[in-house]
């Protein structure tokens, strides 16, 4: 019986647990930078990598990381543009 939960114990050590959002969306933009990939694309490995569902992470996402995703999704035209002022 203890070879059965040997294994759901060392999973769960491997998990990198956040204490703050800020230490999250820091993780994220490490994924992004070393692996190219969108911030989207970076929480949904980091979820499979850890065995979560994406709602288990939705408390970790602060303002700045959900800008980010929200301005990728523009970009790949999954949400409509906005007017944006030049600068």
């Amino acid at each position: 019986m203890n070879t059965i939960l040997e294994p759901q114990i060392t999973i769960l050590q491997n998990t990198k647990m956040f204490k703050t959002a800020n230490e999250f969306s820091l993780h994220i933009e490490q994924l992004v930078a070393s692996k190219k990939m969108s911030h989207m694309d970076a929480v949904l490995e980091y979820c499979k990598e850890n065995y979560l569902e994406p709602s288990d992470v939705v408390a970790l996402i602060n303002k700045s990381l959900k800008d980010k995703i929200e301005m990728d999704f523009r970009e790949l035209n999954y949400l409509p543009k906005q007017a944006q002022l030049d600068v």
